[in-house]
């Protein structure tokens, strides 16, 4: 069935606010499901999971439905499932735990296409073990992570790769099997921030040779939960615990603080959202997650095509990075016009745009030396004629 925009901004009663959200960097808005979820479990899931009472095999319910549904998205196992509340909360406990186990014996690898939440944890993790960072370098004119340099980061002794499957700032898709390949010669930990590419591309981690994956819900419609998934649940076995409990077994053990029930519900119902996004698909949910998000990203990726051949035909603008392989987001700047007063400019014309991310990859683009870059980002909601008004409102500031 061909993608339903109209169903499906039918989903998200805050579309009301008369706004055009092009901001899903910022977090995707919420389908009525989701907030419906978390305002239920604030009541249902307050508790903590306890065996004895009900209210506490309530929360340990929904603490195994959000496992199984982060498993569903990734292509996982729900016993390598860690919840957490960021990506960088997360990334941290991992290195933590890392460096307690005396798993961290080599540089780490870091790109700059990651956000800073995948990249600030592996720094002070360098810092404590004594091991330097290597940085996997971008194409300036393409906006690419290239592959080749991977052969020289990962010689030597290295204990964690770690790059995002897609900018968040350019949207460029990185080719991800050449660098899973060396980190695996190497014996290293890789690890694969797939948070921009969740909403838009179906996740497989362990075709895509990851052995660790990391998603937020808020980039797809979800409360603030993050996961990190292991590959391989065994692996969780033989590392430190980092949990608050002494008792904590399998993923709890790399979950430094508890989840509130009434998130990871929003969580599951987030991830049923997305299931549901083709009405005609049938069968267990990880089936209908890939039938609707491919149906999904197919209808982005024309309306991407579109907006980027719009803006380009605009001589004031320029999109930065030339590479075609992206998820519906990408970054620009106007000529001779602050990125500042350019978001102010949207505002006023009832757009939402982000300016000011901080992201390594935009300032070795040199971005900064033009005044600053506008960052822009499709939903499932997302129509031509938002894209059309934001070609003209860009277009009156020539």
């Amino acid at each position: 069935m061909a993608f339903d925009v109209a169903y499906v901004r039918g989903l998200f009663p805050s579309l009301g606010d008369g706004w055009i959200h092009f901001d899903p960097q910022a977090g995707m808005m919420i389908p009525n499901s989701v907030s419906t979820a978390v305002s239920t479990g604030f009541r249902q899931f307050a508790a903590p999971p306890d065996p004895l009472y009900p209210s506490g095999r309530a929360t340990a319910d929904v603490t195994d439905r959000a496992r199984r549904a982060i498993a569903d998205l990734v292509g996982g196992d729900p016993a390598g499932v860690v919840l957490g509340n960021s990506r960088f909360s997360l990334l941290s406990a991992l290195g933590e735990s890392l460096l307690a186990s005396r798993k961290a014996v080599g540089d780490v690898v870091v790109s700059r296409t990651d956000d800073e939440e995948n990249i600030v944890p592996w720094l002070r993790l360098a810092k404590r073990s004594g091991w330097n960072v290597r940085w996997g370098e971008i194409a300036v004119e393409t906006g690419e992570l290239p592959s080749w340099q991977y052969e020289r980061l990962l010689s030597g002794p290295v204990s964690v790769v770690t790059v995002s499957m897609a900018s968040s700032v350019t949207g460029v898709v990185t080719d991800l099997a050449p660098i899973a390949d060396g980190a695996g010669h190497a014996r290293a930990l890789f690890v694969v921030d797939a948070t921009s590419a969740a909403p838009f591309r179906t996740l497989d981690i362990r075709k895509l040779g990851a052995d660790v994956m990391v998603v937020s819900a808020q980039r797809w419609g979800g409360p603030p939960v993050a996961a990190m998934v292991f590959a391989d649940p065994g692996r969780i076995a033989s590392l430190e615990s980092v949990s608050l409990d002494p008792r904590a077994t399998g993923p709890s053990r790399l979950e430094p603080e508890r989840v509130s029930g009434a998130l990871l519900a929003g969580t599951v119902a987030s991830v049923e959202y997305l299931a549901n996004l083709d009405e005609d698909a049938i069968g267990k949910r990880r089936h209908r997650l890939t039938a609707a998000i491919s149906g999904q990203g197919e209808y982005l990726d024309r309306l991407m095509t579109y907006l980027r051949s719009t803006l380009e035909n605009l001589n004031q603008v320029h999109v930065i990075g030339e590479s075609a392989n992206r998820v519906p987001l990408l970054s620009f700047t106007v000529a001779g016009i602050s990125a500042d007063k350019v978001v102010r400019r949207l505002a006023d014309n009832g757009i939402r745009a982000l300016t000011g991310i901080p992201s390594r990859a935009l300032d070795v683009m040199g971005v900064n030396d033009f005044g600053g870059a506008i960052t822009i980002g499709l939903g499932p909601y997302s129509t031509p004629v938002e894209v059309d008004h934001l070609v003209r409102t860009l277009a009156s500031l020539g």
